[in-house]
């Protein structure tokens, strides 16, 4: 057995320098070694991309979870309000009225003879406007002026048969009661020369109204008689027709109904500017002379009486105009988008932002301007309101501003 021993032995190994050493393998063991690199670096390379898919995974969990807790916080928009100032323009219709505004009626009977002014003429005060002929009338004082001669003649009689009557009276020539009765005949001619004389003053008068004189500088707006019209005395129970109209255009009225909300602001001396729609772009002047100091039961709204010079004559009476009239208010308010308005049971609220949560508002509503709404209590200059906010909003949500708009921005 032991030669055999020795013959494996010395099939392993070598003896190197009296050392038994093993025999050189050769390139097997570089294979080996490289094998397991080879291995190392597929493990390593595998571990790398189950990491890489692990961390990928993890990355977009967070995004996930990140976008879904951004997705679950409304977005708005915030607008904040437009403070006003203490002063409000209101814009109200008006009338535009001449100064002064007269009907001319003829205060006689008769027929229109002439006219001398049609619609348009411009007229001075006492200028002869038309002559009505009235025969009746001149024939009637005719007849008062023929009755005033005799009562004037038996007048004359009467005074010399008293003086007579009383000269003999201190003879005794004739008796008392013959003087007495020459002294009452006397009186009661001078009465009735007195009253012939009003007849013919009242006669006259009558004459005189056969001509129509224009009361002051004007305009003739309207004549409604022609030559050959009879006409018909104005203080007559008849049909009463003014033969011309007159109009003083040098200065106008403008009548202005200002609602009740806004009469403690309307002060006597305050001016207006006028917008009229025959001059687009151009603005006219006037002064508030009076108002009615009485509220109107029926429109409650106070009667104002506004003055424009027009000493040109540029602006026609009977003309619409706009009447812009700055009111002093009591304190500075708030304009506000109607879309940012939330209406519930418990009253009419807005929704602001403070913090990212969501506060709810109660506010107080004044004039409605159509896509603008003034608030009058419970808001501040540094709210920020949201714009169209959802029915189902509270308070306390959380919520993130998108896009925030300049004060006054309705857009």
């Amino acid at each position: 057995m032991l030669p055999q021993t020795e013959h494996a032995r010395t099939e392993d190994t070598r003896q190197i320098g009296g050392q038994i050493v093993p025999p050189n393998d050769g390139g097997a063991g570089k294979r080996s070694r490289k094998s397991w690199l080879i291995l190392a670096i597929a493990v390593i390379a595998v571990a790398g991309l189950l990491m890489s898919g692990i961390w990928s995974r993890v990355k977009a969990r967070n995004t996930l979870n990140t976008e879904t807790a951004q997705a679950a916080v409304p977005a708005v928009s915030v607008v904040s309000p437009q403070q006003t100032a203490p002063t409000d323009e209101i814009i109200l219709p008006g009338n535009v009225q001449p100064f002064i505004t007269s009907p001319i009626y003829s205060r006689t009977n008769g027929y229109l003879k002439k006219w001398y002014f049609d619609i348009g003429a411009h007229v001075k005060q006492g200028q002869l406007l038309a002559l009505i002929e009235t025969p009746e009338v001149d024939q009637q004082l005719q007849q008062a002026r023929s009755n005033l001669l005799t009562a004037q003649a038996n007048l004359e009689l009467a005074s010399i048969t008293k003086t007579r009557y009383l000269g003999l009276l201190k003879s005794n020539a004739v008796s008392q009661q013959d003087a007495d009765n020459a002294v009452g005949t006397y009186n009661a001619n001078k009465a009735i020369v007195e009253a012939d004389k009003a007849a013919v003053e009242q006669y006259s008068a009558l004459v005189s109204f056969e001509k129509i004189y224009a009361p002051f500088d004007g305009v003739i707006t309207a004549r409604n008689t022609d030559i050959g019209d009879l006409i018909n005395s104005g203080s007559g129970g008849g049909v009463k027709t003014d033969l011309f109209h007159i109009v003083q255009p040098r200065t106008l009225r403008v009548y202005v109904n200002v609602p009740e909300e806004y009469s403690q602001g309307i002060k006597v001396g305050m001016t207006a500017d006028l917008n009229i729609t025959e001059f687009p772009g151009r603005k006219f002047q006037g002064k508030l002379v009076r108002t009615a100091n009485d509220i109107n039961v029926t429109t409650r709204t106070l009667l104002v009486e506004i003055d424009v010079d027009n000493p040109t004559g540029t602006l026609l009476t009977g003309s619409y105009a706009e009447v812009h009239l700055a009111v002093p208010t009591q304190a500075s308010t708030f304009l506000l988008p109607v879309n940012t308005l939330i209406f519930r049971a418990e009253g009419l609220h807005v929704a602001t932002v403070q913090g990212g949560k969501v506060v709810l508002a109660a506010v107080t509503p004044g004039h409605d301007f159509g896509n603008q709404i003034e608030i009058v209590a419970g808001l501040k200059p540094s709210d920020q309101v949201i714009v169209n906010p959802p029915d189902s909003i509270v308070a306390g949500q959380q919520v993130q501003i998108v896009q925030a708009r300049l004060p006054g921005d309705i857009k």
